[in-house]
């Protein structure tokens, strides 16, 4: 009764590491289009439209995403191909391995593919000094009023109006720390460490 179960177990691995792998090819060929342009790649590993001279396709990531596309859809075929067997082996199994083995290679390929372009990946720098961005610090601009003992019913409220009248502004480039660890602005990771140790020495 086992027959095909490990295939299956397998390709649901990997169809959710293409999963990912595909959702993060998306946001990088949505990234670098003209209407968001948060980053660039080099032209070595970009390529010309054939039509218009100014644009660069990051063909790799548009690629990766079309392959693990198709390899999510391996449990499915998997599934498919063994649905209708009774218990024990058939000659119909053989034919798992010539669906799982070259998706297995495809996945390799594609995550080294990824790799090495988001070695080479360029951020754009002070994206957030375009006027079209201002409205992302509105939940700072709550809390800063909070901070200073406005309730946040009414700091909420206040922030709204003066966005409703295009007369909101916040100076987004002062430093923003939050609470919670691993988040924008707070302690590297070797420094939460080594907060942790000196609260635990306190109790050894």
């Amino acid at each position: 009764m086992s027959r095909g179960k490990t295939e299956k177990v397998a390709a649901f691995g990997f169809s959710s590491i293409a999963a990912t792998l595909g959702k993060l090819s998306m946001d990088c060929c949505m990234y670098t289009s003209q209407n968001f342009g948060f980053i660039s790649f080099p032209d070595d590993l970009t390529t010309g439209s054939s039509i218009m001279p100014h644009k660069k396709n990051p063909d790799s990531f548009e690629l990766i995403r079309a392959k693990c596309n198709r390899i999510q859809s391996i449990p499915n075929e998997l599934t498919l191909l063994m649905g209708n067997l009774t218990s024990g082996y058939h000659r119909d199994l053989q034919l798992t391995k010539e669906i799982l083995f070259p998706a297995i290679e495809e996945l390799k390929a594609c995550l080294q593919m990824a790799r090495l372009m988001l070695s080479n990946i360029q951020i754009k720098e002070n994206i957030l000094d375009d006027e079209k961005y201002k409205y992302l610090f509105s939940v700072e601009a709550v809390n800063e009023l909070v901070n200073k003992g406005v309730s946040f019913r009414e700091a909420y409220k206040q922030v709204g109006n003066l966005i409703e009248k295009g007369e909101f502004k916040f100076d987004h480039k002062k430093k923003i720390n939050y609470k919670h660890e691993g988040s924008i602005g707070n302690l590297s990771n070797n420094k939460i460490e080594e907060e942790m140790n000196k609260v635990l020495a306190k109790f050894v």
